[in-house]
C-alpha cells in the first residue's frame, strides 16, 4: 500500500488539541473516552491546496488536509475518525502511526446537496501497517484538486476493489468497460464490499461463541451464504482486471 511523500511546501506542523475535536463534533461523554483511551496526539501535518501543490480547487474540493494520528492502540474505533472528519470542513486523507508502523485511512467526504455547509462522511478505508521508514512516492500525478482526491481515494480503495489501482477510472464489468466509472460508484462497491466483511467477521464470532451443535450448524449455513455474498462482490472486479 502507498505512502505518499507530502511535498515540502504543504507541511503544516500544527497539534490539534483534543478538545477542538470536541467542540466542533459536539462528541458525547464515551466518544472522549475513546480518544483518551486510543488518541496519543492529533497533528495537522499538511495542508495540500492550490498554493502548496499546483493544482486548481475544484467546487467540491478546496484543498485537501493531512491529519497525522499516534495512536496508543493498533485499531482506532470507527467513530474516531468519524468525529475528526465532523470537525474538520474539508476532505481528510489519516497517517495512522502506531509502534513503529503507519498506514493511510480515508473517507469519501463530499459537501451535502441540501446544505452546503455539511459534509457527508462515508465508511473509512484502511490501507496495511507498513514500517515507519518505508519508502514514500510523489503525490499521484492529477490536474485539479478534485482529481488528486479521487487518485488518494482509489490508493485506499485498491485493496478492497481488485484491479482498482490508481487508475482514473476502473471496468466494474465488460459490459460497462465502455464508459467511465464514477468515483462515487467505486466508493458504493468498496462500502458494500467493507460492510459484508464485517458481516463474514460478526457471523465467526457468534459462530465461535456458539456451543449447542443444532445452533452452530445454522450459522455454519448462515457464514456460507455471506461469504458467497462476499466473492460475488468482488468476482467481477478480478475478472475484469485479469483481462486488462
Amino acid at each position: 500500500m502507498t505512502l505518499y511523500d507530502w511535498p515540502r511546501a504543504a507541511a503544516f506542523g500544527r497539534v490539534i488539541p483534543k478538545t477542538k475535536i470536541y467542540e466542533h463534533a459536539g462528541t458525547n461523554t464515551g466518544l472522549k473516552e475513546l480518544f483518551v483511551r486510543e488518541v496519543d496526539q492529533i497533528v495537522w501535518s499538511h495542508k495540500l491546496a492550490p498554493e502548496t501543490v499546483n493544482l486548481t480547487a475544484t467546487k467540491q474540493v478546496a484543498e485537501i488536509q493531512v491529519f497525522r494520528i499516534t495512536a496508543r492502540t493498533a485499531t482506532l474505533d470507527r467513530d474516531v475518525l468519524r468525529a475528526i472528519d465532523k470537525a474538520i470542513p474539508f476532505p481528510l486523507i489519516f497517517e495512522l502511526a502506531h509502534g513503529g508502523r503507519v498506514r493511510l485511512a480515508a473517507a469519501y467526504k463530499r459537501p451535502s446537496e441540501a446544505d452546503s455547509a455539511r459534509w457527508v462522511v462515508g465508511d473509512h478505508f484502511h490501507g496495511d501497517w507498513l514500517p515507519e521508514d518505508s519508502p514514500r512516492t510523489p503525490l499521484p500525478v492529477a490536474l485539479n484538486m478534485g482529481a488528486l482526491y479521487e487518485r488518494l481515494l482509489a490508493g485506499q480503495t485498491a485493496r478492497l476493489i481488485p484491479g482498482m489501482g490508481e487508475a482514473p477510472q476502473t471496468p466494474f464489468a465488460p459490459a460497462e468497460a465502455e464508459r467511465p466509472v464514477s468515483l462515487e460508484e467505486r466508493i458504493a462497491q468498496a462500502e458494500a464490499i467493507q460492510h459484508q466483511v464485517r458481516e463474514v467477521e460478526r457471523i465467526k464470532a457468534r459462530l465461535a461463541r456458539e456451543k449447542q451443535f443444532n445452533k452452530r450448524v445454522a450459522i455454519n449455513a448462515e457464514l456460507r451464504a455471506a461469504k458467497e455474498k462476499l466473492e460475488r462482490l468482488t468476482a467481477g472486479n478480478r475478472s475484469a482486471a485479469a483481462t486488462k
